[in-house]
Protein backbone atom coordinates (compact mmCIF):
# COMPACT_ATOMS: atom_id res chain seq x y z
CA UNK A 1 0.00 0.00 0.00
CA UNK A 2 1.45 3.50 -0.96
CA UNK A 3 1.73 6.36 1.04
CA UNK A 4 -0.62 8.27 -1.25
CA UNK A 5 -3.07 5.40 -0.62
CA UNK A 6 -2.70 5.25 2.87
CA UNK A 7 -3.05 8.98 3.15
CA UNK A 8 -6.03 8.86 1.22
CA UNK A 9 -7.65 5.99 2.98
CA UNK A 10 -7.17 8.01 6.19
CA UNK A 11 -8.90 11.35 5.06
CA UNK A 12 -11.85 9.06 3.70
CA UNK A 13 -12.38 7.74 7.32
CA UNK A 14 -11.49 10.36 9.19
CA UNK A 15 -12.38 13.94 7.61
CA UNK A 16 -14.68 13.43 4.63
CA UNK A 17 -17.96 14.18 5.95
CA UNK A 18 -20.73 12.64 8.09
CA UNK A 19 -24.25 12.44 7.19
CA UNK A 20 -24.88 16.12 7.37
CA UNK A 21 -22.54 17.25 4.71
CA UNK A 22 -20.77 19.42 6.33
CA UNK A 23 -17.23 19.96 4.94
CA UNK A 24 -16.54 24.00 5.45
CA UNK A 25 -15.45 25.83 8.66
CA UNK A 26 -18.10 27.64 10.43
CA UNK A 27 -17.19 30.75 9.24
CA UNK A 28 -17.50 29.18 5.57
CA UNK A 29 -21.01 26.89 5.23
CA UNK A 30 -22.79 25.89 2.06
CA UNK A 31 -26.13 27.67 3.68
CA UNK A 32 -24.33 30.66 5.20
CA UNK A 33 -20.77 32.32 4.40
CA UNK A 34 -19.07 35.59 4.37
CA UNK A 35 -16.84 37.03 1.64
CA UNK A 36 -13.38 37.96 3.17
CA UNK A 37 -11.59 40.26 0.35
CA UNK A 38 -8.13 40.70 2.16
CA UNK A 39 -5.86 38.49 4.19
CA UNK A 40 -1.97 38.40 4.89
CA UNK A 41 -1.16 34.81 6.01
CA UNK A 42 2.06 32.72 6.91
CA UNK A 43 1.57 29.86 4.92
CA UNK A 44 -1.11 29.45 1.87
CA UNK A 45 -3.67 31.11 0.70
CA UNK A 46 -6.52 30.75 -2.38
CA UNK A 47 -8.22 33.46 -4.03
CA UNK A 48 -11.21 32.81 -6.49
CA UNK A 49 -14.20 33.53 -7.68
CA UNK A 50 -16.51 32.33 -5.39
CA UNK A 51 -16.05 32.08 -1.34
CA UNK A 52 -17.07 28.28 -1.13
CA UNK A 53 -14.58 27.46 -3.74
CA UNK A 54 -11.82 29.77 -2.09
CA UNK A 55 -12.30 27.66 0.93
CA UNK A 56 -12.50 24.02 -0.90
CA UNK A 57 -8.78 25.05 -1.75
CA UNK A 58 -7.90 25.81 1.76
CA UNK A 59 -9.75 22.80 3.08
CA UNK A 60 -6.99 20.82 0.61
CA UNK A 61 -3.91 22.72 1.84
CA UNK A 62 -4.54 22.00 5.43
CA UNK A 63 -5.38 18.63 4.46
CA UNK A 64 -1.21 18.28 3.40
CA UNK A 65 -1.72 19.52 -0.19
CA UNK A 66 0.07 21.77 -2.22
CA UNK A 67 -0.83 24.26 -4.53
CA UNK A 68 -1.49 22.06 -7.33
CA UNK A 69 -4.11 20.29 -5.24
CA UNK A 70 -5.85 23.27 -3.73
CA UNK A 71 -5.85 24.67 -7.12
CA UNK A 72 -7.32 21.23 -8.79
CA UNK A 73 -10.22 21.25 -5.33
CA UNK A 74 -11.22 25.09 -6.15
CA UNK A 75 -11.57 24.44 -10.00
CA UNK A 76 -13.94 21.36 -9.25
CA UNK A 77 -16.01 23.17 -6.57
CA UNK A 78 -15.97 26.64 -9.14
CA UNK A 79 -17.82 24.44 -11.15
CA UNK A 80 -20.37 23.69 -8.98
CA UNK A 81 -21.31 26.75 -7.15
CA UNK A 82 -20.23 29.55 -10.03
CA UNK A 83 -21.69 27.25 -12.78
CA UNK A 84 -21.89 30.67 -15.53
CA UNK A 85 -17.82 30.38 -15.92
CA UNK A 86 -16.61 27.82 -13.68
CA UNK A 87 -16.87 24.45 -15.50
CA UNK A 88 -15.98 20.58 -16.47
CA UNK A 89 -17.22 21.51 -19.83
CA UNK A 90 -15.20 24.28 -21.04
CA UNK A 91 -11.19 24.72 -20.78
CA UNK A 92 -8.18 26.71 -19.51
CA UNK A 93 -4.66 27.59 -19.01
CA UNK A 94 -2.40 26.90 -15.79
CA UNK A 95 0.65 28.76 -15.23
CA UNK A 96 2.73 26.97 -12.10
CA UNK A 97 6.06 27.91 -10.45
CA UNK A 98 7.45 24.91 -8.16
CA UNK A 99 9.44 25.13 -5.39
CA UNK A 100 11.78 23.06 -6.80
CA UNK A 101 12.07 25.45 -9.50
CA UNK A 102 10.22 23.85 -11.83
CA UNK A 103 7.75 26.13 -14.10
CA UNK A 104 5.31 24.57 -15.86
CA UNK A 105 2.47 25.55 -18.37
CA UNK A 106 -0.55 23.69 -19.09
CA UNK A 107 -2.96 23.91 -22.30
CA UNK A 108 -6.38 22.65 -21.99
CA UNK A 109 -8.17 24.87 -24.49
CA UNK A 110 -10.99 23.14 -25.76
CA UNK A 111 -10.43 21.78 -29.52
CA UNK A 112 -12.76 22.12 -32.56
CA UNK A 113 -14.58 18.70 -33.22
CA UNK A 114 -13.35 15.98 -35.67
CA UNK A 115 -16.58 17.27 -37.57
CA UNK A 116 -15.95 21.09 -37.97
CA UNK A 117 -15.23 22.45 -41.25
CA UNK A 118 -13.77 25.98 -41.94
CA UNK A 119 -17.12 27.36 -43.33
CA UNK A 120 -19.55 25.44 -40.83
CA UNK A 121 -21.59 29.09 -39.77
CA UNK A 122 -21.58 29.82 -43.40
CA UNK A 123 -25.15 29.07 -45.10
CA UNK A 124 -25.84 28.23 -49.19
CA UNK A 125 -26.12 32.04 -49.45
CA UNK A 126 -22.37 33.23 -48.15
CA UNK A 127 -23.94 34.17 -45.03
CA UNK A 128 -22.45 33.57 -41.46
CA UNK A 129 -24.80 32.56 -38.35
CA UNK A 130 -23.16 33.98 -35.19
CA UNK A 131 -26.00 32.63 -33.77
CA UNK A 132 -24.81 28.65 -33.98
CA UNK A 133 -21.52 29.53 -33.11
CA UNK A 134 -22.85 31.03 -30.05
CA UNK A 135 -25.93 29.37 -28.93
CA UNK A 136 -26.62 25.76 -28.76
CA UNK A 137 -25.02 22.33 -29.18
CA UNK A 138 -23.44 23.51 -32.12
CA UNK A 139 -21.41 26.47 -30.56
CA UNK A 140 -19.29 23.73 -28.46
CA UNK A 141 -15.91 22.67 -28.67
CA UNK A 142 -14.31 19.24 -26.93
CA UNK A 143 -14.13 20.22 -23.22
CA UNK A 144 -10.77 19.97 -21.89
CA UNK A 145 -10.86 21.20 -18.53
CA UNK A 146 -11.28 17.66 -16.99
CA UNK A 147 -8.69 16.79 -19.08
CA UNK A 148 -6.34 19.52 -17.65
CA UNK A 149 -7.40 18.63 -13.67
CA UNK A 150 -5.97 14.69 -13.77
CA UNK A 151 -2.94 16.07 -16.20
CA UNK A 152 -1.82 18.90 -13.66
CA UNK A 153 -2.63 15.84 -10.65
CA UNK A 154 0.68 14.45 -11.71
CA UNK A 155 2.30 17.34 -9.48
CA UNK A 156 -0.31 17.00 -6.48
CA UNK A 157 -0.06 15.08 -3.62
CA UNK A 158 -2.94 13.88 -2.41
CA UNK A 159 -5.25 11.53 -3.99
CA UNK A 160 -8.18 12.77 -6.90
CA UNK A 161 -10.78 11.25 -4.48
CA UNK A 162 -10.11 13.89 -1.97
CA UNK A 163 -10.30 16.82 -4.10
CA UNK A 164 -13.25 16.41 -5.71
CA UNK A 165 -14.83 15.48 -3.02
CA UNK A 166 -15.75 19.10 -1.94
CA UNK A 167 -17.25 19.88 -5.16
CA UNK A 168 -19.19 16.21 -5.15
CA UNK A 169 -20.74 17.45 -1.26
CA UNK A 170 -21.48 20.91 -2.71
CA UNK A 171 -23.08 19.40 -5.45
CA UNK A 172 -25.18 17.34 -3.80
CA UNK A 173 -25.97 18.61 -0.53
CA UNK A 174 -26.57 21.94 -2.09
CA UNK A 175 -25.67 25.79 -1.45
CA UNK A 176 -26.98 28.67 -1.07
CA UNK A 177 -26.72 30.97 -4.20
CA UNK A 178 -26.57 34.96 -3.29
CA UNK A 179 -29.02 37.89 -4.57
CA UNK A 180 -26.29 38.07 -7.44
CA UNK A 181 -26.58 34.29 -8.73
CA UNK A 182 -30.16 34.71 -8.38
CA UNK A 183 -30.44 37.03 -10.63
CA UNK A 184 -27.68 35.93 -13.06
CA UNK A 185 -29.99 32.19 -12.67
CA UNK A 186 -33.39 34.28 -13.52
CA UNK A 187 -32.01 36.48 -16.90
CA UNK A 188 -30.91 32.98 -18.25
CA UNK A 189 -34.72 31.16 -18.04
CA UNK A 190 -35.39 32.33 -21.66
CA UNK A 191 -31.94 31.18 -23.20
CA UNK A 192 -32.56 27.75 -21.17
CA UNK A 193 -35.37 27.06 -22.69
CA UNK A 194 -34.75 27.22 -26.15
CA UNK A 195 -31.34 25.90 -26.11
CA UNK A 196 -31.84 22.82 -24.15
CA UNK A 197 -33.01 19.47 -24.95
CA UNK A 198 -33.76 17.98 -21.64
CA UNK A 199 -34.64 20.98 -19.02
CA UNK A 200 -31.72 21.04 -16.47
CA UNK A 201 -32.29 22.18 -12.54
CA UNK A 202 -31.00 25.74 -13.47
CA UNK A 203 -34.63 26.09 -14.85
CA UNK A 204 -37.53 26.87 -13.09
CA UNK A 205 -41.03 27.90 -12.92
CA UNK A 206 -40.64 30.76 -10.42
CA UNK A 207 -38.70 33.06 -9.81
CA UNK A 208 -34.69 32.23 -8.13
CA UNK A 209 -33.98 34.61 -4.76
CA UNK A 210 -31.42 35.01 -2.76
CA UNK A 211 -31.17 32.44 -0.30
CA UNK A 212 -32.48 29.13 -2.25
CA UNK A 213 -30.60 26.08 -2.39
CA UNK A 214 -28.88 24.77 -5.39
CA UNK A 215 -28.87 21.35 -5.57
CA UNK A 216 -27.40 19.27 -8.41
CA UNK A 217 -27.75 15.48 -8.47
CA UNK A 218 -26.84 15.09 -12.23
CA UNK A 219 -23.75 17.14 -11.27
CA UNK A 220 -23.28 14.76 -8.35
CA UNK A 221 -22.91 11.86 -10.11
CA UNK A 222 -20.85 12.99 -13.24
CA UNK A 223 -18.35 14.10 -9.96
CA UNK A 224 -18.72 10.51 -8.78
CA UNK A 225 -17.89 8.67 -11.89
CA UNK A 226 -14.83 11.04 -12.18
CA UNK A 227 -13.88 10.43 -8.78
CA UNK A 228 -14.24 6.47 -9.20
CA UNK A 229 -12.80 6.38 -12.99
CA UNK A 230 -10.62 8.83 -13.19
CA UNK A 231 -10.32 10.83 -16.60
CA UNK A 232 -12.25 8.06 -18.06
CA UNK A 233 -14.84 8.74 -16.04
CA UNK A 234 -15.45 12.08 -18.24
CA UNK A 235 -13.95 11.26 -21.49
CA UNK A 236 -15.51 8.04 -21.87
CA UNK A 237 -17.96 5.43 -20.17
CA UNK A 238 -21.55 7.04 -18.78
CA UNK A 239 -21.06 10.72 -19.24
CA UNK A 240 -19.53 10.83 -22.30
CA UNK A 241 -22.19 8.63 -23.85
CA UNK A 242 -24.77 11.54 -22.50
CA UNK A 243 -22.53 14.12 -23.53
CA UNK A 244 -22.82 12.75 -27.34
CA UNK A 245 -26.77 11.61 -27.14
CA UNK A 246 -26.98 15.26 -25.98
CA UNK A 247 -24.97 15.79 -29.18
CA UNK A 248 -27.69 14.02 -31.30
CA UNK A 249 -30.61 15.66 -29.71
CA UNK A 250 -29.41 19.00 -31.20
CA UNK A 251 -27.67 18.72 -34.10
CA UNK A 252 -23.99 19.08 -32.13
CA UNK A 253 -20.51 17.91 -33.83
CA UNK A 254 -18.68 16.29 -30.52
CA UNK A 255 -18.05 12.28 -30.69
CA UNK A 256 -17.08 9.66 -28.31
CA UNK A 257 -14.01 9.49 -30.75
CA UNK A 258 -13.47 13.37 -30.16
CA UNK A 259 -13.89 12.92 -26.47
CA UNK A 260 -11.64 10.04 -25.71
CA UNK A 261 -8.40 11.93 -28.21
CA UNK A 262 -8.63 14.93 -26.16
CA UNK A 263 -5.19 15.43 -24.64
CA UNK A 264 -4.35 18.71 -22.14
CA UNK A 265 -0.85 19.56 -23.50
CA UNK A 266 1.86 21.06 -21.87
CA UNK A 267 3.54 23.71 -23.13
CA UNK A 268 7.08 26.00 -22.44
CA UNK A 269 6.29 28.97 -20.51
CA UNK A 270 6.27 32.47 -21.81
CA UNK A 271 8.99 34.07 -20.00
CA UNK A 272 10.72 37.33 -20.08
CA UNK A 273 12.68 39.81 -17.76
CA UNK A 274 11.77 42.99 -16.83
CA UNK A 275 13.93 45.35 -14.35
CA UNK A 276 15.38 42.36 -12.74
CA UNK A 277 11.92 40.60 -12.44
CA UNK A 278 10.98 37.14 -14.31
CA UNK A 279 7.39 36.87 -16.00
CA UNK A 280 6.28 33.97 -16.38
CA UNK A 281 2.89 33.48 -18.28
CA UNK A 282 1.19 31.76 -20.65
CA UNK A 283 2.48 30.71 -25.00
CA UNK A 284 -0.14 29.89 -27.83
CA UNK A 285 -2.58 29.44 -27.99
CA UNK A 286 -3.01 32.41 -25.48
CA UNK A 287 -2.08 35.63 -27.07
CA UNK A 288 -2.18 36.89 -23.19
CA UNK A 289 2.07 36.11 -22.25
CA UNK A 290 3.10 37.34 -25.66
CA UNK A 291 0.49 40.85 -25.58
CA UNK A 292 1.97 41.03 -22.18
CA UNK A 293 5.73 40.80 -23.18
CA UNK A 294 5.34 43.45 -25.72
CA UNK A 295 3.24 45.94 -23.95
CA UNK A 296 5.84 45.40 -20.89
CA UNK A 297 8.75 45.54 -22.88
CA UNK A 298 7.64 48.55 -25.35
CA UNK A 299 7.51 50.68 -21.75
CA UNK A 300 10.80 49.29 -20.04
CA UNK A 301 12.35 52.20 -20.90
CA UNK A 302 9.92 55.12 -20.39
CA UNK A 303 9.96 55.58 -16.58
CA UNK A 304 6.58 55.34 -15.81
CA UNK A 305 7.11 55.22 -12.66
CA UNK A 306 7.99 58.98 -12.50
CA UNK A 307 4.94 60.02 -14.51
CA UNK A 308 2.89 58.69 -11.77
CA UNK A 309 -0.26 56.07 -11.67
CA UNK A 310 -3.29 57.26 -13.97
CA UNK A 311 -1.69 60.23 -14.79
CA UNK A 312 -1.83 61.34 -18.70
CA UNK A 313 1.19 60.79 -19.76
CA UNK A 314 1.50 57.40 -17.88
CA UNK A 315 -2.33 56.42 -19.56
CA UNK A 316 -1.72 57.88 -22.70
CA UNK A 317 1.75 55.77 -22.93
CA UNK A 318 0.42 52.31 -21.80
CA UNK A 319 -2.39 53.25 -24.46
CA UNK A 320 -0.58 53.16 -26.94
CA UNK A 321 1.33 50.04 -26.57
CA UNK A 322 -1.85 48.07 -25.90
CA UNK A 323 -2.73 49.27 -29.60
CA UNK A 324 0.30 48.51 -30.84
CA UNK A 325 0.34 44.86 -29.07
CA UNK A 326 -3.67 44.36 -29.89
CA UNK A 327 -2.69 45.27 -33.37
CA UNK A 328 0.07 42.52 -33.84
CA UNK A 329 -2.47 40.25 -32.44
CA UNK A 330 -5.07 40.57 -34.88
CA UNK A 331 -2.75 38.93 -37.66
CA UNK A 332 -0.08 36.82 -36.16
CA UNK A 333 -1.39 35.23 -33.66
CA UNK A 334 -3.66 31.75 -33.40
CA UNK A 335 -2.79 28.43 -32.35
CA UNK A 336 0.77 27.83 -32.81
CA UNK A 337 0.38 23.71 -33.62
CA UNK A 338 -1.48 25.21 -36.73
CA UNK A 339 -0.24 28.38 -37.62
CA UNK A 340 3.26 29.64 -37.53
CA UNK A 341 3.52 32.60 -35.05
CA UNK A 342 6.68 34.55 -34.92
CA UNK A 343 7.15 34.77 -31.61
CA UNK A 344 10.58 35.83 -31.69
CA UNK A 345 10.30 38.30 -34.32
CA UNK A 346 7.29 40.25 -32.02
CA UNK A 347 9.48 39.98 -29.16
CA UNK A 348 12.77 40.93 -31.00
CA UNK A 349 13.99 44.23 -29.32
CA UNK A 350 14.37 46.15 -32.71
CA UNK A 351 11.37 45.49 -33.73
CA UNK A 352 9.68 46.74 -30.39
CA UNK A 353 11.68 49.53 -30.94
CA UNK A 354 10.61 50.08 -34.28
CA UNK A 355 6.89 49.43 -33.23
CA UNK A 356 7.39 52.67 -30.96
CA UNK A 357 9.23 54.92 -33.78
CA UNK A 358 5.85 56.60 -34.83
CA UNK A 359 4.54 57.09 -30.56
CA UNK A 360 4.30 60.65 -29.79
CA UNK A 361 3.49 61.60 -26.54
CA UNK A 362 0.97 63.66 -27.19
CA UNK A 363 -1.75 62.22 -29.52
CA UNK A 364 -3.16 58.81 -30.99
CA UNK A 365 -1.24 56.89 -33.14
CA UNK A 366 -3.10 56.46 -36.23
CA UNK A 367 -4.95 52.95 -36.29
CA UNK A 368 -4.20 52.69 -39.91
CA UNK A 369 -0.53 53.57 -39.34
CA UNK A 370 -0.42 50.58 -36.41
CA UNK A 371 -2.34 47.88 -38.72
CA UNK A 372 -0.49 44.92 -39.46
CA UNK A 373 -3.25 43.26 -41.58
CA UNK A 374 -7.11 43.74 -41.69
CA UNK A 375 -8.32 41.31 -38.93
CA UNK A 376 -9.28 41.32 -35.61
CA UNK A 377 -10.14 39.14 -32.60
CA UNK A 378 -12.32 38.98 -29.60
CA UNK A 379 -13.77 37.01 -27.55
CA UNK A 380 -16.04 37.07 -23.89
CA UNK A 381 -15.41 38.34 -20.84
CA UNK A 382 -17.28 35.22 -18.66
CA UNK A 383 -14.19 33.34 -17.14
CA UNK A 384 -12.50 33.13 -14.52
CA UNK A 385 -9.13 32.93 -12.45
CA UNK A 386 -7.91 31.68 -9.49
CA UNK A 387 -4.45 32.40 -7.54
CA UNK A 388 -3.12 29.67 -5.31
CA UNK A 389 0.21 29.89 -3.15
CA UNK A 390 0.96 27.45 -0.25
CA UNK A 391 3.64 27.77 2.72
CA UNK A 392 6.45 25.37 0.64
CA UNK A 393 6.23 27.97 -2.22
CA UNK A 394 4.72 26.24 -4.79
CA UNK A 395 2.72 29.30 -7.01
CA UNK A 396 -0.38 28.20 -9.21
CA UNK A 397 -2.54 30.88 -11.75
CA UNK A 398 -5.18 29.20 -13.22
CA UNK A 399 -7.69 30.80 -15.91
CA UNK A 400 -10.81 28.88 -17.20
CA UNK A 401 -13.57 29.62 -19.31
CA UNK A 402 -16.91 28.31 -21.00
CA UNK A 403 -16.57 31.49 -23.25
CA UNK A 404 -19.88 33.30 -22.54
CA UNK A 405 -21.87 33.48 -19.47
CA UNK A 406 -23.22 29.66 -18.88
CA UNK A 407 -21.43 29.07 -22.33
CA UNK A 408 -23.51 27.78 -25.09
CA UNK A 409 -26.67 27.96 -22.44
CA UNK A 410 -27.13 24.49 -23.24
CA UNK A 411 -27.12 21.64 -20.48
CA UNK A 412 -25.92 18.04 -21.14
CA UNK A 413 -29.04 15.91 -20.52
CA UNK A 414 -28.08 13.47 -17.29
CA UNK A 415 -24.74 15.13 -16.22
CA UNK A 416 -25.46 18.53 -14.90
CA UNK A 417 -22.72 20.87 -16.34
CA UNK A 418 -22.91 23.79 -18.95
CA UNK A 419 -20.85 23.12 -21.97
CA UNK A 420 -18.90 25.99 -23.66
CA UNK A 421 -19.56 28.04 -26.55
CA UNK A 422 -15.65 28.49 -27.60
CA UNK A 423 -16.13 27.52 -31.25
CA UNK A 424 -17.51 31.61 -31.67
CA UNK A 425 -13.74 32.43 -30.60
CA UNK A 426 -12.87 31.11 -33.75
CA UNK A 427 -13.12 33.35 -37.56
CA UNK A 428 -16.10 32.18 -39.15
CA UNK A 429 -15.60 34.28 -41.69
CA UNK A 430 -13.06 36.44 -43.03
CA UNK A 431 -14.71 40.01 -42.80
CA UNK A 432 -17.63 38.80 -40.50
CA UNK A 433 -17.41 40.11 -37.40
CA UNK A 434 -18.67 38.15 -34.78
CA UNK A 435 -21.81 39.20 -31.59
CA UNK A 436 -18.37 41.66 -30.06
CA UNK A 437 -18.47 42.99 -33.50
CA UNK A 438 -14.71 41.37 -33.92
CA UNK A 439 -13.45 40.22 -37.35
CA UNK A 440 -11.43 37.19 -38.20
CA UNK A 441 -8.54 35.62 -40.45
CA UNK A 442 -6.43 32.75 -41.10
CA UNK A 443 -4.46 32.75 -38.41
CA UNK A 444 -7.39 31.89 -36.12
CA UNK A 445 -9.68 30.20 -38.96
CA UNK A 446 -11.92 26.76 -37.78
CA UNK A 447 -10.26 23.74 -38.17
CA UNK A 448 -10.60 20.11 -36.94
CA UNK A 449 -8.47 19.56 -33.49
CA UNK A 450 -7.51 23.28 -33.84
CA UNK A 451 -7.60 25.07 -30.34
CA UNK A 452 -9.36 28.14 -30.52
CA UNK A 453 -7.24 32.04 -29.94
CA UNK A 454 -7.61 33.11 -26.59
CA UNK A 455 -6.67 36.47 -24.25
CA UNK A 456 -6.02 34.46 -20.80
CA UNK A 457 -3.00 35.30 -19.31
CA UNK A 458 -2.68 33.39 -16.04
CA UNK A 459 0.76 34.87 -14.52
CA UNK A 460 3.55 34.75 -12.17
CA UNK A 461 6.35 36.99 -11.38
CA UNK A 462 9.20 36.03 -9.94
CA UNK A 463 11.49 38.31 -7.98
CA UNK A 464 15.02 35.74 -7.29
CA UNK A 465 13.53 33.22 -8.51
CA UNK A 466 10.48 32.76 -6.19
CA UNK A 467 7.38 34.14 -6.43
CA UNK A 468 6.41 37.43 -6.12
CA UNK A 469 3.14 38.23 -7.68
CA UNK A 470 0.39 35.73 -8.87
CA UNK A 471 -1.80 36.98 -10.52
CA UNK A 472 -4.60 36.80 -13.71
CA UNK A 473 -8.15 37.73 -14.39
CA UNK A 474 -11.46 37.67 -16.49
CA UNK A 475 -12.46 39.69 -18.98
CA UNK A 476 -11.97 39.04 -22.77
CA UNK A 477 -9.23 40.93 -24.45
CA UNK A 478 -9.73 42.98 -21.63
CA UNK A 479 -7.56 40.68 -19.82
CA UNK A 480 -3.81 41.19 -20.91
CA UNK A 481 -4.18 45.14 -19.93
CA UNK A 482 -5.53 44.14 -16.76
CA UNK A 483 -2.64 42.16 -16.13
CA UNK A 484 -0.39 44.59 -17.00
CA UNK A 485 -1.74 47.52 -15.30
CA UNK A 486 -2.08 45.05 -12.30
CA UNK A 487 1.75 44.00 -12.51
CA UNK A 488 2.79 47.92 -13.79
CA UNK A 489 0.93 49.31 -10.52
CA UNK A 490 3.18 47.33 -8.26
CA UNK A 491 6.13 47.55 -9.59
CA UNK A 492 6.33 51.13 -11.27
CA UNK A 493 3.70 52.70 -9.14
CA UNK A 494 4.92 51.05 -5.81
CA UNK A 495 1.18 49.45 -4.81
CA UNK A 496 0.08 46.97 -2.35
CA UNK A 497 -1.98 44.10 -4.04
CA UNK A 498 -5.55 45.77 -2.38
CA UNK A 499 -4.74 49.01 -4.63
CA UNK A 500 -3.08 47.16 -7.58
CA UNK A 501 -5.89 45.41 -8.51
CA UNK A 502 -8.83 47.44 -7.33
CA UNK A 503 -8.01 50.61 -8.75
CA UNK A 504 -10.17 51.92 -11.62
CA UNK A 505 -8.46 50.31 -15.15
CA UNK A 506 -8.43 51.31 -18.75
CA UNK A 507 -8.02 49.58 -21.90
CA UNK A 508 -7.64 49.61 -25.36
CA UNK A 509 -7.42 47.16 -28.15
CA UNK A 510 -6.31 48.78 -31.24
CA UNK A 511 -9.88 48.36 -32.68
CA UNK A 512 -12.61 49.72 -32.18
CA UNK A 513 -10.59 52.31 -32.32
CA UNK A 514 -11.95 54.00 -28.69
CA UNK A 515 -10.49 53.81 -25.33
CA UNK A 516 -12.31 52.38 -22.75
CA UNK A 517 -12.05 53.50 -18.80
CA UNK A 518 -13.58 52.48 -15.35
CA UNK A 519 -16.03 54.43 -13.04
CA UNK A 520 -14.06 56.09 -10.89
CA UNK A 521 -11.32 56.29 -13.09
CA UNK A 522 -9.98 60.24 -12.91
CA UNK A 523 -12.08 62.61 -14.48
CA UNK A 524 -8.87 64.99 -15.56
CA UNK A 525 -6.92 62.48 -17.32
CA UNK A 526 -10.12 61.91 -19.32
CA UNK A 527 -10.76 65.08 -19.98
CA UNK A 528 -6.85 64.97 -21.18
CA UNK A 529 -6.81 61.94 -23.13
CA UNK A 530 -10.28 63.42 -25.20
CA UNK A 531 -7.87 66.77 -25.77
CA UNK A 532 -5.36 64.70 -26.92
CA UNK A 533 -7.90 63.33 -29.61
CA UNK A 534 -8.58 59.91 -28.23
CA UNK A 535 -12.00 58.41 -28.77
CA UNK A 536 -13.34 57.98 -25.49
CA UNK A 537 -15.66 54.31 -25.18
CA UNK A 538 -18.75 54.33 -22.69
CA UNK A 539 -17.28 54.18 -18.98
CA UNK A 540 -18.07 50.68 -17.86
CA UNK A 541 -19.14 49.36 -14.07
CA UNK A 542 -16.09 47.56 -14.12
CA UNK A 543 -13.28 45.45 -15.77
CA UNK A 544 -12.56 42.47 -15.08
CA UNK A 545 -12.02 40.33 -11.51
CA UNK A 546 -8.51 39.92 -10.77
CA UNK A 547 -7.36 37.92 -8.22
CA UNK A 548 -3.92 38.25 -6.92
CA UNK A 549 -1.48 37.08 -4.24
CA UNK A 550 1.33 39.24 -3.65
CA UNK A 551 4.87 37.82 -1.35
CA UNK A 552 5.80 40.45 0.79
CA UNK A 553 9.35 40.89 2.01
CA UNK A 554 9.24 39.11 5.21
CA UNK A 555 7.32 36.15 3.58
CA UNK A 556 4.00 36.56 4.37
CA UNK A 557 1.39 36.19 1.35
CA UNK A 558 -0.90 39.09 0.80
CA UNK A 559 -4.26 37.81 -1.12
CA UNK A 560 -6.67 39.65 -1.87
CA UNK A 561 -9.98 39.12 -4.13
CA UNK A 562 -11.46 41.76 -6.02
CA UNK A 563 -13.86 43.99 -5.34
CA UNK A 564 -16.14 43.84 -8.63
CA UNK A 565 -17.60 40.52 -7.83
CA UNK A 566 -18.08 37.98 -4.96
CA UNK A 567 -14.53 37.25 -4.87
CA UNK A 568 -13.34 35.63 -2.14
CA UNK A 569 -9.95 34.85 -0.06
CA UNK A 570 -9.41 32.05 2.04
CA UNK A 571 -5.85 31.29 3.31
CA UNK A 572 -4.03 30.46 6.74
Amino acid sequence: MTMRFLTGILFLMFFLPNASGQVFTEKNQPYQYTITKKMVVDKGAVVSAHPLASEAGLLILKMGGNAVDATIATQLALAVVYPNAGNLGGGGFMVAQLADGNRLALDYREMAPGAATRDMYIDSAGVASTQKSQNGHLASGIPGTVAGLFESHKYAKLPFALLIQPAIELAEKGFAITESEANSLNYLQGNLKKNNTVMPVFYRSVPWKAGDTLIQSDLAATLKRMQKNGKAGFYEGETAKLIVAEMKRGNGLITEQDLKNYVAKWRTPHEFDYKGYRIVSMPMPSSGGLLLHQMMKMVEDRNLGAMGFQSPAAVQLMTEVMRRAFADRSKYMGDADFYPVPVSKLTDPEYLKMRMSSYRPDAPTPSTSLEPGNVNFHESEETTHLSVIDGEGNAVAVTTTLNGSYGSKTVVGGSGFFLNNEMDDFSIKPGVPNMFGAIGGDANAIHPGKRMLSSMTPTIVLKDNKPFIVVGTPGGTTIPTQVFQNIINIIEFGMNADDAINKPKFHHQWLPDELITEKGFLPKTTEAMKAMGYLMGKERGGIGRSEIILVRPDGKREAVADRRGEDAVAGY
